[in-house]
């Protein structure tokens, strides 16, 4: 058993849900900090977790980012099991960020 930590970015080039990171199937995650940027405007965010269990996909935060502001959408550990999946979501493109994640990895080390 091995601790991987590991960055996703997101950087969106549609307003629909984006997966920004998916679970290894031999693994479980802990999201630590989904951290994004709105460059201009004001623009709602949402991040959502995708539960492979179960096929159901669930709202967890939503704000709403002035123009240059930042923000942790992450108020505590989110913990994601075999396949589940972080989805974020924005009206704009102009959004971006990075989440921060420790992968317990079971099997075969992944990148």
């Amino acid at each position: 058993m091995s601790n991987v930590y590991k960055n996703a970015i997101y950087a969106p080039t549609t307003t629909a849900n984006t997966t920004v990171y998916t679970c290894n199937a031999t693994a479980r995650a802990i999201i630590q900090n989904i951290q994004l940027t709105n460059g201009s405007g004001n623009h709602v965010v949402s991040a959502h977790v995708y539960s492979s269990s179960n096929a159901t996909t669930v709202l967890i935060s939503t704000t709403t980012l002035g123009a240059n502001d930042t923000c942790n959408l992450c108020k505590g550990p989110i913990i994601l099991q075999e396949r589940d999946a972080l989805l974020i979501s924005t009206a704009s493109t102009v959004v971006v960020g990075i989440v921060s994640i420790m992968e317990v990895n079971r099997g075969t080390l992944t990148n």
